[in-house]
């Protein structure tokens, strides 16, 4: 292919690619609003500008524009997961890197993990989303992996319900992409994770004051 071909074939393929990411942020932006099974097709033309009939020539179904977002989303999830246990012999420091990479990717996909949220009973009875159940069963099993390690090392408390735990931690980890923050007082993603890593590790009790020592009673 010529230098000049290969410009003309640039030019006409990147448009075609930035118009279809805007259409799918578009459609996230609806589906977190107003619920995915309540947003239609003509709802998301109308918010990017077009027709509804010129929609498919990006997408076949609305459950395509949905499909993308959330696999998307859970491919981003479990490689930073997989990434953060990777030959991880300390799960304390596994456990750290699991948060710090769970927090950036959710508030990548806010309206993802909305969806999730909102509408998983509709998309986990769906045969197209069916890698939904597994992919939360994969990312469950790290977590809870890491969880037993830590128990059999000696780092973690040996009465930890680890599925328990890993339930607990991962809903509270959602929580924050929720938050309505004044931008002035709004806290930075750093300090949430550090936070929160922080309340796992350390609690919220104080630290125990020394007993006082008892002098020797020859020294009196």
């Amino acid at each position: 292919m010529t230098t000049a071909k290969k410009a003309v074939r640039a030019s006409t393929v990147a448009p075609a690619s930035e118009r279809r990411a805007h259409l799918v942020q578009l459609a996230g932006d609806l589906f977190a609003e107003k619920g995915f099974r309540a947003t239609t097709v003509r709802e998301i033309a109308d918010a990017a500008g077009i027709l509804s009939g010129s929609l498919y020539h990006h997408f076949d179904s609305k459950e395509s524009i949905g499909d993308e977002i959330l696999s998307t989303f859970l491919d981003d999830v479990l490689a930073g997961y997989r990434a953060a246990v990777h030959d991880a012999d300390d799960p304390r420091a596994a456990i750290e890197q699991i948060v710090r990479s769970s927090t950036a990717t959710l508030s990548r996909h806010r309206a993802a993990l909305t969806m999730l949220q909102n509408d998983w009973t509709y998309f986990s009875g769906q045969p197209r989303f069916a890698y939904l159940r597994t992919a939360m069963k994969e990312i469950e099993r790290i977590w809870v992996q890491q969880l037993e390690r830590g128990k059999q090392s000696g780092q973690f408390r040996d009465d930890l319900d680890a599925r328990l735990t890993y339930r607990l931690l991962r809903d509270i980890l959602w929580i924050p992409t929720s938050w309505r923050q004044r931008p002035a007082r709004a806290w930075r993603t750093d300090q949430i994770v550090d936070g929160l890593l922080r309340l796992i590790f350390d609690g919220i009790s104080a630290p125990a004051a020394p007993a006082p020592q008892r002098r020797n009673a020859r020294s009196r």
